[in-house]
């Protein structure tokens, strides 16, 4: 079997061998960068499966960085980041990261980590989609069922539908869904236009619209997805 390919990006010298180190007694095979441009140098020569990447580096912003190799690739990546703060662990998901962990920590906990995340990638992969309470979605097709019957959506209804199962029982801010909604057709989404699609959602998925179970509102921040999802 190949190698997992992983690269990592982290500019003190001493816990970049560190992680090296560990990863590779670990079987993963391991590229390593001190900034951005060597990171770019690899990236783009090298079929990756995995990027660590350090947030603050000497010649840019990690998080710029995961934006530009979004436009490419659905490689998974991980931010390492000495903050800890809210905003700076929300702007990382939303510029792609697939996890993120806060310094200082244990290789331990690090190579743990990167192996659940594995674990369940090759899940959401081998999966044709995901059940939440009566619902079903296809990811594939790009269906959703409610028992035995199919729910006709839009393709802004898929796309925030989707975005939901895959970020379940976390708060969405009004913010982080509309970025993901932008320039679905070719035009700006606005706050109007996603209150105006959440609530045609919620009269095709919920017995009772105005006391929603699925889509629940948190006022003054955005919404939750309120039901636990599963690979199936």
């Amino acid at each position: 079997m190949e190698s997992i390919k992983v690269l990592i990006i982290e500019d003190n010298k001493s816990l970049n061998r560190g992680i090296t180190f560990k990863l590779k007694r670990e079987g993963y095979d391991v590229r390593s960068a001190e900034n951005i441009s060597e990171a770019r140098k690899i990236f783009e020569g090298e079929e990756l499966q995995l990027i660590i990447s350090d947030v603050d580096l000497p010649d840019g912003c990690g998080f710029d960085f995961c934006e530009e190799v979004r436009k490419k690739s659905d490689v998974l990546i991980i931010f390492l980041t000495a903050s800890d703060s809210e905003v700076d662990i929300v702007t990382g998901l939303d510029m792609g990261a697939d996890d993120y962990i806060t310094k200082p920590f244990s290789l331990t906990v690090l190579t743990s980590r990167i192996n659940a995340l594995f674990r369940r990638n090759m899940v959401k992969k081998q999966s044709d989609g995901i059940v939440s309470g009566e619902l079903r979605f296809n990811q594939k097709e790009l269906k959703l069922m409610k028992g035995n019957c199919e729910i006709p959506l839009s393709k802004t209804e898929i796309k925030i539908i989707g975005y939901f199962l895959d970020n379940p029982m976390q708060i969405l801010t009004k913010e982080q869904i509309l970025h993901e909604m932008w320039d679905i057709n070719g035009e700006f989404v606005n706050e109007n236009a996603l209150a105006v699609n959440i609530k045609r959602i919620r009269e095709k998925i919920e017995d009772t619209p105005r006391d929603p179970q699925y889509i629940k509102t948190v006022r003054g921040i955005g919404y939750i997805w309120n039901r636990k999802c599963r690979y199936n």
